[in-house]
């Protein structure tokens, strides 16, 4: 194998299965290791992924530890969230819209340093092995793909231990006894799976959650913000401009602070098999709702209507990892013209893990006060004219029930 592959970009979070990767495959393919991480929000310390990796005899020119927090709400969150984008009419999508970007960034550093294989941590159970390889393929398709997970013996907790400390791999102490569950996390989300979350009939444990507060435990007054967009992206909270971000940040500390967002979900694995998971996606819930808010005055009904045909099946292309493929790119086309006029202030209420909207307004509503009116609307709708629409709707009807009466 050490003929095959030279120089190998691993995704590295520094973690027991990434630093037992990194050894692995110095020492199974006898080849030079890169090691990439990515600051994507996930309030981790990034510097020892560092320490880590210099440790284990990676050059220093050769740590790659990058923040591309505003790129990824900006050129990856924020576009999903102009499709409203729901997987299985409830997931937010956190983990799967962050691979393709940690896929993009993955092959711009091996061109830019020769090399001719990419690696990732993920396992052979799950979707993020799909989610990173389709990217890679999509942005390099010569690109070498090592999987070890897919690849060695190491098939347990316990190896992999014995395999850290027969390489002198640190070991975090609350890494020796078997995880209670595993987690995945950036600025959108918080994902846990696993282990005491695998009975679907299992209350998930009040330990398990991490981004917000108990709802029942939450503050007992509500508390009114404002959402500014511009063209389907959120721009200002509370009428202070904000970076894409920076706006998901503040309103996470919102949803944390409110116990909002919260998600206990069986969901279908591309792979075939269901699987259980908690999700906490504080912001997004709220930023979610208000973009339905202000759409619900600026978009006229029939792009408004397809729009939500569309959305299970962009929902459906992210989470398999088809974010680079034609098709993704055609609906987020359409989409994005959608949004053209989607701008204005959604007002919310956030209460005890709730999020509701109180009012909206926008330069472009077709909203119109004059032609909805209860009272007077002098002359602007003719109610006489409703007789002739429903009688044409109706033709078709009225021939069916004299036939099969």
């Amino acid at each position: 194998m050490s003929d095959t592959v030279k120089r190998v970009v691993l995704a590295y979070s520094g973690g027991l299965d990434t630093s037992v990767i990194l050894k692995w495959l110095q020492q199974e393919y006898g080849c030079e290791v890169v090691t990439f991480t990515a600051d994507l929000g996930q309030g981790e310390e990034l510097e020892p992924a560092r320490e880590k990796a210099l440790r284990a005899g990676v050059k220093p020119e050769h740590i790659f530890i990058d923040d591309l927090r505003e790129e990824f709400v900006r050129d990856f969150v924020f576009p999903m969230m102009r499709a409203n984008a729901l997987y299985e009419g409830l997931y937010l999508l956190g983990t799967s819209i962050a691979r393709p970007l940690i896929a993009k960034r993955q092959i711009e550093i091996a061109k830019a340093v020769g090399a001719d294989a990419v690696a990732h941590g993920a396992t052979g159970k799950g979707n993020d092995q799909v989610r990173f390889e389709l990217s890679y393929y999509a942005l390099a398709p010569d690109i070498r793909v090592i999987a070890p997970w897919r690849e060695w013996n190491l098939t347990s907790r316990t190896r992999l231990i014995e395999f850290a400390e027969k390489h002198q791999i640190a070991v975090a102490k609350d890494k020796r006894g078997e995880a209670p569950f595993s987690t995945d996390a950036n600025l959108l989300h918080t994902s846990s799976e696993g282990k005491v979350l695998e009975d679907p009939w299992a209350e998930v444990p009040d330990y398990v959650f991490s981004r917000t507060v108990n709802p029942e435990d939450a503050p007992d007054a509500p508390e009114i913000i404002t959402i500014d967009f511009e063209r389907g992206d959120g721009v200002a909270l509370n009428g202070e401009a904000l970076s894409p971000a920076t706006l998901l940040t503040r309103l996470n500390e919102l949803g944390r602070k409110h116990g909002i967002g919260r998600l206990d979900l069986v969901e279908n694995r591309f792979v075939g098999m269901k699987s259980r998971g908690m999700y906490e996606t504080p912001g997004g819930t709220i930023y979610a709702l208000a973009h339905r808010g202000i759409e619900q005055l600026t978009l006229d009904r029939g792009a408004a209507h397809l729009k939500d045909e569309l959305m299970p099946r962009y929902a459906e292309l992210i989470y398999n990892g088809f974010w680079f493929a034609p098709e993704r790119e055609m609906l987020q086309a359409a989409i994005d013209y959608s949004q053209e006029k989607v701008s204005g202030t959604v007002r919310l209420k956030l209460y005890k893990g709730g999020v509701y909207i109180i009012g909206r307004k926008s330069p472009h509503s077709l909203y119109s006060e004059k032609v909805v009116t209860f009272e007077d609307d002098q002359g602007a709708y003719d109610q006489r004219d409703a007789a002739g629409f429903i009688k044409l709707n109706a033709l078709r009807l009225r021939l069916l029930g004299r036939r099969d009466r």
